[in-house]
């Protein structure tokens, strides 16, 4: 078949693909392809942000009721309603079906091109027998996926991993995670909600979310130990046994029960649940891709300059956004990516100089933004205590507990923590980290802080209203004049 010419042409159709092409070709007469082997839309869309959240919202909404006189009366005898959350959760995923990703792209110029592609020459992709030639552009947005230890029985014992857990179908009655980061710690709370009598967490190391601070770790593991989840750390799995295995579909449990050896505390012992899903860790999916025809390593992360621009390739026409050049594995940054590379390429494209902070990628150097929507929730952005001492900063940290009248109004078992790393230096805002229910709303004041360096002096004059959990900006400022 004859090639096919189009201005860009962008490998991977999730949120970080999307904005890549929209950008590149906004206002213009250029053209853009977007492949995508499995659904339009991405991770995020199906198997990651947007149905864990679905699932998430519910378990929140439960513990608020059931901490306010009134409501709690009415609801403390009933948990959640399993398949109505089930359904809901659908709902936001369109049942795994992408049509209205592929409209949208249509309504903005984009073609959507089924199937897996390669890279097979300079501004060159095969799509099984088509080829596509770029004339400017070339952008990997082929993000991440879940990883499974090659442990003895591990893989043949057909975990879940985090797309069962978000598409989960059927309930286990006994679960067991490994794991200690967000993906590990969110599907420990929502599953243990939706019904499963025992939820294990087998963690590694000695905390819960090591790249936070580690009171949120802390935090997290109390209320997940208090709700009934068994937090084992510094435990590790050895083997796993499941002669039942089956292929049951993603969100179905998966055979029979699975034997586990663990170790810890120094001998192994057994475990015994209904299923298993592994959450340590992502892998970029950059294997087959062809990137090996141009000397870099056809698997791991692809390396970058902040204008999004494969580094190592010759040209300016190979940029890679999200998740798989590693810089910071969230959808949000992805896109943010995403926005910066569509613009650098729509600026070459019409020979126009990268002048100005709009094409430079700088977000994702130690001002990144993140949620873990966990019971207590965890917000943070930019460098914890520990990464800006390691990156050389005069640091001081103020933590205050979260007491301030909009919190005790909002439920009556609120209890939370929040802290600031401050640059001496600049006397500016480095890092913070909110730790309490609803404090997901608090991390884009704390973003905008960090990002526009705006000097302690300054926040005297930001004003939270009253009664809201922002006045605990208020009550951070006090400790730090106090010292």
């Amino acid at each position: 078949m004859a090639p096919e010419d189009f201005d860009v042409i962008v490998i991977g159709g999730g949120p970080a693909g999307e904005n890549a092409a929209a950008y590149a070709i906004a206002g213009s007469d250029r053209t853009a392809a977007l492949v995508e082997h499995e659904l339009v839309g991405g991770e995020c869309s199906y198997w990651a942000c947007m149905p864990s959240k679905a699932l998430l919202r519910p378990v929140e909404v439960l513990g608020t009721a059931r901490h306010m006189p009134g409501v709690e009366e009415k609801v403390n005898a009933y948990g959640l309603d399993t398949e109505a959350v089930l359904a809901r959760r659908d709902g936001f995923t369109h049942n795994l079906d992408d049509s209205s990703q592929v409209l949208w792209a249509d309504s903005v110029g984009i073609d959507v091109i089924r199937g897996t592609a390669r890279i097979t020459g300079v501004r060159e992709v095969t799509v099984g027998d088509r080829v596509l030639r770029a004339r400017h552009a070339v952008v990997l947005a082929t993000g991440t996926r879940a990883s499974v230890p090659d442990l003895p029985g591990l893989r043949d014992a057909l975990p879940w991993t985090s797309r069962d857990a978000t598409n989960v179908r059927e309930v286990p009655a006994r679960l067991a995670v490994v794991g200690g980061g967000v993906v590990a710690c969110e599907a420990a709370t929502w599953m243990h909600e939706l019904g499963a009598d025992e939820v294990t967490l087998l963690v590694r190391g000695s905390a819960l979310l090591e790249r936070t601070e580690p009171f949120a770790g802390e935090l997290v593991a109390e209320k997940l130990r208090k709700h009934g989840v068994n937090v084992r750390f510094g435990t590790s799995l050895q083997t796993a046994s499941r002669p039942g295995a089956a292929d049951t579909g993603v969100g179905r449990i998966h055979g029979g029960p699975v034997t586990l050896t663990v170790s810890g505390d120094g001998s192994d012992s057994e475990l015994t649940v209904d299923e298993l899903l592994v959450a340590t860790g992502r892998t970029p999916a950059t294997t087959g891709l062809g990137l090996d025809l141009f000397g870099l390593p056809d698997h791991g992360y692809v390396g970058v300059d902040d204008h999004l621009t494969v580094t190592g390739v010759d040209g300016e026409w190979l940029y890679a956004v999200g998740d798989v050049n590693g810089r910071a594995l969230l959808t949000h940054m992805g896109k943010y990516q995403a926005r910066v590379c569509g613009d650098v390429i729509a600026a070459r494209a019409e020979g126009r100089p990268l002048d100005g902070p709009r094409f430079v990628a700088s977000a994702d150097h130690g001002q990144v933004p993140q949620v873990v929507f966990t019971t207590p929730e965890v917000a943070a952005v930019g460098r914890t205590e520990s990464q800006a001492r390691a990156d050389g900063l005069d640091t001081e940290v103020v933590t205050v507990d979260i007491d301030v009248a909009g919190a005790a109004l909002s439920r009556d078992d609120y209890s939370g923590r929040a802290s600031l790393v401050i640059d001496r230096a600049t006397d500016t805002v480095v890092g913070a980290t909110f730790v309490g229910s609803g404090v997901a709303e608090l991390v884009h004041a704390a973003t905008v802080a960090v990002v526009g360096k705006v000097p302690l002096e300054s926040l005297w004059h930001a004003v939270p209203s009253y009664p809201t959990v922002s006045e605990v900006w208020l009550r951070l400022l006090e400790a730090r004049r106090d010292r």
